[in-house]
């Protein structure tokens, strides 16, 4: 700049340059630093450079963030499932399975009820009082003639251990109860040394009345009693029947063996173990069987106490 320019002449000068630089400023060709343009010294480096003017494009949409499907490689992404609708899930839950075919077949439930050999008439298990409804007035055999009371039978119906004698005697035909008589009275006393009692067990006959003067009972007797015994032992289910006697061994066994052949052995009757021993009315007439008698009681007590069934 020139020596001879006096002051007052140089601050026109800058004055005319800022009003030049604050036009060109408001119609956007350059741009005045803010530090710069309020000093009032020279400005040799306050200009600066013009700026290349950016493009007027607008700026590209931002790209919208990608679903986790979509992130997938294409044929991964095809593969992905779709969520399953409500509706679809009902159908599908309900809809019958496709087995290979072979898958093995599953084996039938076994039916709870007894077989038919032990079964009553329709398969059904009877209460002893309706057994005994079944029974009414029996007329099925000569005895109904003869007798004065039917004698069904007594004790618990869910007793574990079950007398069979053979038939009533005059006590019991007078009465309506088994073993009411002398060698009832011995079976009691019997009953009570093995821990149990009347009330615990259950008491019945081969026949349901009394043969006259007390005689053995014939075929056609016992096979018109034989199917009420047979429900009464489905009904009670004891875990083990002791027989008294012979025609109650040869009944439940069916065995023509003598009583001396069968006492004291275990047999089963229908997957039931099964004592034979002498009838008390044998023990009154011969007295020296009662030891042989009181060794078979003996291990039935040891099978009840082995089967975890515990005297009342």
């Amino acid at each position: 700049m020139s020596a001879d320019v006096t002051s007052e002449e140089f601050r026109v000068l800058v004055g005319q340059f800022r009003a030049s630089l604050k036009a060109m400023e408001q119609r956007g060709v350059v741009s005045v630093s803010a530090e710069n343009s309020d000093l009032p010294s020279p400005l040799t480096e306050a200009v600066a450079p013009v700026p290349t003017a950016t493009p007027t494009t607008p700026a590209a949409a931002a790209p919208k963030p990608m679903s986790d499907a979509a992130a997938l490689p294409e044929t991964e992404a095809a593969a992905a499932p779709k969520p399953m609708s409500d509706a679809a899930e009902t159908e599908a839950a309900t809809a019958p399975e496709t087995e290979p075919s072979t898958k093995a077949t599953p084996p039938t439930s076994m039916p709870t009820t007894p077989s038919t050999s032990r079964a009553p008439q329709g398969g059904v298990v009877q209460s002893l009082a309706e057994l005994r409804a079944d029974i009414g007035d029996c007329q099925r055999c000569e005895l109904a003639q003869s007798r004065k009371t039917l004698v069904f039978g007594a004790g618990s119906e869910v007793a574990s251990l079950m007398f069979v004698g053979e038939a009533p005697g005059a006590e019991e035909d007078r009465l309506g109860e088994p073993f009411v008589g002398p060698s009832g009275q011995l079976l009691d006393k019997m009953i009570v040394a093995m821990g149990w009692s009347r009330e615990t067990v259950y008491i019945a006959n081969v026949l349901k009345c009394r043969p006259p003067q007390n005689r053995d009972p014939k075929a056609a007797e016992v096979a018109a009693c034989e199917g009420f015994l047979t429900r009464q032992i489905q009904r009670i289910s004891p875990s083990v029947i002791v027989t008294l006697g012979k025609p109650a061994a040869h009944l439940l066994l069916k065995s023509t063996a003598s009583m001396g052949a069968l006492r004291g052995v275990w047999q089963s009757y229908e997957g039931v173990p099964v004592m034979p021993t002498y009838h008390p009315a044998y023990l009154l007439r011969d007295p020296s069987k009662k030891r042989e008698t009181w060794a078979d009681l003996q291990q039935v007590m040891a099978r009840l106490a082995s089967l975890g069934i515990e005297t009342p």
